[in-house]
């Protein structure tokens, strides 16, 4: 298998992991997760607001997550540990979720965009974006986008640093999507962000190569 292959395949495996943690362990409220690949296995770090849900009465929960990692989506020798959400502000999925559920004791989406926007924004984020969509006002679904401070959309910064935590609510009128961007505090700033090029040689200006 080529190394863009795997890569690929690595990513989507990931995906599929996420969606079902974060509906296994809702009321866990799932932070995210990191899976690391090691000579002796892999090792899963679930973050929660709630480590005690994801551990179960007994370790009951944990090892039939452990076992659903290995029998379905052929994670070998899963390692799973736990570890509590420090700040729920600067956790996309925490935020995610938190939108969703005000959503769906019917607060109005706007409002709600702005308060996260702003809680997020007072724990040290230097950015955070927020996409809401669905039939938001009308029968026809559409997204609508609350941003503030700096959000990468390219390079190294958005793809090494930018977190993103995705959570759902179904209403009367349909499904709605919640997408939570947030540029941590710890990051650099794009222009912050250095390029390393590779050393060039130079050699004798032939004639014709300097400009006039």
């Amino acid at each position: 298998m080529s190394a863009i292959k795997k890569l690929l395949k690595t990513s989507i495996q990931k995906h599929e992991i996420e969606e079902y943690l974060r509906e296994e362990l809702k009321d866990a409220i799932f932070g995210g997760v990191d899976i690391a690949f090691t000579p002796i296995g892999t090792r899963v770090t679930i973050y929660a607001m709630r480590p005690g849900r994801v551990i179960g009465p007994r370790g009951r929960v944990i090892k039939e997550v452990s076992s659903v990692l290995e029998s379905r989506f052929g994670v070998e020798n899963p390692q799973v540990t736990v570890a509590e959400v420090e700040i729920p502000e600067l956790n996309p999925y925490v935020m995610a979720q938190r939108i969703a559920s005000a959503i769906e004791r019917g607060a109005r989406y706007r409002r709600v965009a702005f308060w996260a926007l702003k809680r997020i924004m007072d724990a040290g984020a230097r950015g955070v974006e927020i996409e809401i969509s669905g039939k938001l006002t009308s029968a026809r679904a559409r997204g609508e986008k609350y941003s503030e401070g700096i959000m990468p959309k390219s390079g190294e910064p958005a793809e090494k640093y930018v977190k993103r935590g995705m959570a759902s609510v179904l209403l009367k009128t349909g499904l709605h999507g919640i997408k939570v961007s947030i540029y941590p505090p710890d990051t650099p700033l794009p222009e912050e962000v250095k390029i390393h090029q590779s050393k060039q040689v130079e050699g004798p200006v032939k004639e014709g190569d300097q400009g006039a």
